[in-house]
């Protein structure tokens, strides 16, 4: 992804676990993804100058009091979806990545929700959802597809996922979406999809 000069440092967390009692109604074809196994994911504010609307993984800017990237995902977290962090072990973090359009370097951090809290919106005006997703759903190839969209005279196209929440139904495109295949390859749970199927991006 391309680069901003000045990027600000944020941190997202990827928070991985058996997180409800609602489990996938598929099984996914890598025996190592169990139908309990999910992800945590919000639906930002259709309000917010930035990234409204969109699926998102629970982070934000790297504040000066923060120790380390690490730090700065586990809060982001908290004050978003109010879980109690001493229930999630830190995995490891990636490679920092840029994104030139907000000028932000956000590291990705892996976790495993070792004792899963109540989660909830905790701002309005920051997150319309906070939901879990089974990953054998995401993982489903009728759930997958891509996405395009113009910027800066530019067409750009991304991996989708569509998922359902009890708060509806969303698609996870751009940045997201583009963590949650990277991981799938690299970890070697994915399946053949369809790369040419389009997925209409919400409010676009």
């Amino acid at each position: 992804m391309p680069s901003a000069t000045a990027p600000r440092r944020a941190a997202v967390l990827m928070l991985f676990g058996p997180l409800d009692d609602v489990p996938s109604g598929r099984p996914a074809r890598s025996a190592a993804v169990s139908r309990d196994l999910d992800v945590l994911l919000l639906a930002r504010a259709s309000t917010l100058r930035s990234h409204a609307g969109e699926v998102a993984f629970p982070g934000g800017r790297v504040d000066p009091d923060d120790v380390d990237v690490v730090a700065a995902a586990l809060r982001e977290a908290r004050e978003e979806t109010g879980l109690q962090v001493t229930g999630v072990d830190v995995l490891g973090s990636a490679a920092p990545v840029p994104l030139a359009h907000s000028r932000h370097l956000v590291t990705p951090v892996l976790g495993w929700w070792r004792a899963p809290s109540p989660v909830r919106v905790v701002d309005e005006a920051e997150s319309a959802a906070v939901f879990r997703t089974p990953v054998a759903d995401l993982l489903d190839p009728a759930n997958r597809g891509i996405t395009e969209f113009r910027r800066e005279g530019r067409t750009w196209r991304g991996p989708a996922f569509v998922v359902e929440a009890d708060s509806g139904s969303h698609v996870v495109w751009g940045f997201t979406a583009t963590l949650l295949d990277a991981l799938f390859d690299r970890v070697g749970w994915t399946e053949p999809w369809d790369h040419d199927r389009v997925v209409a991006i919400p409010g676009r």
